[in-house]
């Protein structure tokens, strides 16, 4: 006969059967109690998700201050230019057009000076271009009767918003006014099929041009005279940082190769993040040139004159990509399949080692001159110092055929043999020969950023630096890999054992 008992330890119920086996009774939820689980399921997904979306906005806020600044000046603009509606004379000024100032500094504001500025140019021109010219279609329309009016407004919105959308397809258009093209077409299309009069036609584009004129001065005040963000100091500290990502990506890329049996120590192993450093310069195009573009608009501010060569600093990323291009060949060489023996390895990792570290202090060195805005006294000692290590690379490069094992004699019908010992051994050198190829055509590249480098140098009249310390650099050019020699002589008396 079975029975029921109760545990003291909790609120479980359970039986016991007569064979010795207990089974748990659990009560059955009711609908209430499952809807109630789910909505605090629910809330409490939504609760965790808010929480996240914070404390992802807050470090984004604390990573860059800037974007918070650029927040609070965005709610001052709009709280001023509200003021319009506020004030009486103001306000009958320009009438029920006074939206159109608040809709400007909503469409207008930007992060940049140059940028803001840019568009409230594009704004204004496009406004009062499409203004003129829709105030004279609708002048010719009317004089032209009713029967006509129709037809000459309609061609005529045919024909300039077709032209208009198709010079946005240019690029240098699309580069500089492709928001002043979409402005004009709006405005002339919705002031060429207006149904008013002419004479308030011209009161209405009066009063709307002015509002806009409004909303642009107030973007333009407020982002240059309150913690100003400048376009051209933007383009300048990217410039730097891509040529020291260069740099890094170009030593850490060699000594990762050239790590034989892991003997460099973890601290001098170049984390991926600072390996990889070249694809942010390929991938810089973009926002250098709509930078470059936005500071030519922007007036003399900082060290930077009002006609400072910001067309300069496209070439030098230009020529800086074009050396990416090479480092990202090299560094698909560290995790190839064909790996060339650790002898051979070793005896070029030195003057590998020596090529990329004086290619590196070229672009420190360049770097270091666009950041201070003064000439380097040193970078002719660099170069050269550069094109020696380069020499020696092919120097050593032809002595490759010498430590060669030569294949062993063989009988004369064994011809295909021979051929094929012999392929294998130059098989066994082609991975080490294509990097030290790749290392000479950087130092090429690197030959033609000093020399856009030395055209921004002498367009922008930069300083000459003091010449004290034009030596100084010598010692972290000859720098030499501890142990490196005593693994050249290691490494010839095992060629020669071979």
């Amino acid at each position: 006969m079975a029975h029921q008992e109760k545990e003291t330890s909790g609120l479980e119920w359970r039986i016991t059967l007569g064979d010795g086996s207990s089974r748990s009774l659990v009560p059955e939820t009711g609908p209430v109690s499952r809807i109630w689980m789910g909505l605090k399921g629910l809330m409490a997904g939504l609760v965790l998700k808010v929480w996240k979306f914070l404390n992802k906005a807050w470090d984004i806020g604390v990573d860059d201050p800037r974007k918070v600044i650029h927040c609070l000046k965005a709610g001052m603009a709009l709280t001023v230019v509200s003021l319009v509606y506020f004030t009486r004379p103001l306000y009958e000024g320009v009438g029920g057009n006074a939206m159109w100032a608040v809709m400007t500094v909503v469409v207008v504001f930007e992060n940049t000076v140059g940028a803001t500025i840019s568009k409230s140019l594009n704004r204004v021109i496009g406004t009062t271009l499409a203004g003129f010219l829709a105030f004279g279609v609708h002048w010719v329309a009317s004089l032209s009767g009713q029967k006509f009016e129709p037809l000459i407004i309609g061609a005529s919105v045919f024909l300039l918003a077709s032209a208009a959308t198709f010079s946005r397809f240019i690029p240098s258009v699309k580069a500089r006014f492709d928001y002043g093209a979409l402005i004009f077409i709006l405005t002339f299309s919705l002031v060429a099929v207006s149904g008013y009069r002419v004479d308030k036609l011209f009161a209405l584009a009066h009063q709307r041009i002015s509002t806009i004129i409004i909303g642009t001065c107030l973007c333009i005040l407020v982002t240059m005279f309150i913690c100003p963000i400048w376009a051209g100091q933007e383009l300048h500290a990217l410039t730097c940082r891509n040529m020291d990502k260069l740099a890094g990506s170009l030593d850490g890329c060699v000594e990762e190769y050239f790590d034989i049996n892991g003997e460099l120590e973890d601290s001098d192993k170049h984390p991926d993040k600072n390996l990889l450093g070249y694809k942010c310069v390929l991938n810089s195009k973009t926002t250098e040139e709509s930078m470059a573009n936005f500071a030519r608009l922007e007036p003399a501010h900082g060290r930077f004159k009002f006609k400072h060569p910001w067309q300069q600093y496209l070439k030098i990323g230009a020529s800086m990509r074009s050396c990416a291009y090479s480092i990202e060949a090299l560094n698909s060489c560290i995790d190839s399949e064909n790996q060339a023996p650790e002898f051979i390895k070793k005896h070029m990792s030195n003057v590998c080692l020596k090529v990329s570290s004086n290619s590196s202090c070229v672009i420190k060195e360049l770097a270091k001159t666009i950041k201070t805005l003064k000439k380097s006294s040193s970078i002719d000692f660099l170069v050269e110092e550069m094109s020696s290590a380069v020499q020696d690379l092919q120097n050593e490069i032809k002595s490759l055929s010498s430590l060669l094992s030569p294949a062993e004699p063989l009988l004369p019908e064994s011809k295909e043999t021979e051929k094929t010992t012999s392929t294998i051994h130059l098989l066994e050198v082609l991975p080490v020969v294509i990097l030290a190829s790749l290392l000479i055509d950087i130092s090429l590249r690197i030959q033609d950023i000093v020399k856009t480098v030395e055209e921004l140098a002498n367009v922008a009249e930069f300083k000459a630096e003091a010449d004290d310390k034009a030596k100084q650099n010598q010692a972290n050019i000859n720098r030499i890999v501890p142990g490196q020699q005593n693994d050249d002589q290691q490494t010839m008396k095992a060629l020669e054992r071979a």
